[in-house]
């Protein structure tokens, strides 16, 4: 029964961006379903307030550690802190990210490089730090947060998209490479998610959500909770079987054609 794959008891989680949105959802589930979590952000206030609910919701235990994933010894320090407290690690999830839209010739170098720092190498930091210890162990489930941006592109996102790309190339690669020590590295993509922050920026970007939603075939825009669930089939024994995909969380392709009744 898939049920019994869905146990994490006496498993320890870290979720990077886990104060909010994507993240936040991702580490509830997990906490609920036995696993001892690690939520990791820069914003500490918010941070711990998401960890007591977690924790509250649960039963099991949610730390909070300060962290900007894009300074290495900050990452290295946030593994060495799971360590320090739970012993080992087996699933991390690389899911702090974000941009800002602009068109190509106005992105400067440092705001290309920043994009980068925020989606790509902060996953290779906490990847090569956290995978450390799953070498040694012999297993772990590592799960990077894409974008359909990495999928298809977007116009005003050069420097995501390609970062976003390269996470997914990273993602097979590591599956590939890692594979002999029994840890499994897959990557989801988001679509549409209208977690808090994204919707904000969408109102700020003059993005109407209900033309959004008839776009997609499913009718509607995806959810934190949408994302949280295929995060945790793959960081689960349910996709013992599956390593080095991407899959889209995005409500299906929006295809052109003739209009269907």
């Amino acid at each position: 029964m898939i049920s019994e794959h869905l146990d994490f008891s006496g498993k320890v989680a870290i979720v990077t961006g886990g104060g909010t949105g994507i993240g936040y959802a991702t580490a509830m589930q997990l906490a609920k379903l036995g696993a001892n979590v690690v939520i990791a952000a820069r914003t500490l206030d918010e941070l711990e307030a998401a960890a007591a609910r977690i924790t509250e919701a649960s039963g099991n235990r949610c730390i909070a550690v300060q962290t900007d994933v894009k300074k290495e010894e900050a990452c290295i320090a946030m593994v060495e802190r799971t360590i320090e407290e739970f012993g080992h690690v087996d699933i991390l999830v690389n899911n702090a990210g974000g941009t800002r839209m602009g068109p190509l010739e106005h992105i400067p170098t440092r705001g290309w490089d920043s994009i980068f720092d925020l989606n790509m190498k902060s996953a290779y930091f906490c990847t090569r730090e956290a995978g450390k210890h799953m070498i040694e162990q012999g297993s772990g489930a590592i799960i990077n947060i894409s974008s359909g941006a990495g999928v298809n592109g977007v116009k005003g996102g050069a420097h995501y998209s390609a970062a976003k790309s390269g996470l997914q190339m990273f993602t097979k690669v590591a599956a590939a490479e890692w594979g002999r020590f029994g840890i499994r590295v897959n990557c989801v993509a988001a679509g549409a998610i209208a977690s808090e922050r994204v919707s904000e920026a969408w109102k700020v970007a003059g993005l109407d959500e209900a033309d959004m939603a008839k776009a997609s075939p499913l009718g509607r825009l995806g959810t934190p909770e949408d994302m949280a669930n295929m995060i945790v089939f793959f960081a689960s024994d349910a996709s013992s079987y599956i390593s080095g995909e991407t899959i889209s969380v995005s409500g299906g392709p929006p295809l052109g054609g003739i209009e269907l009744e």
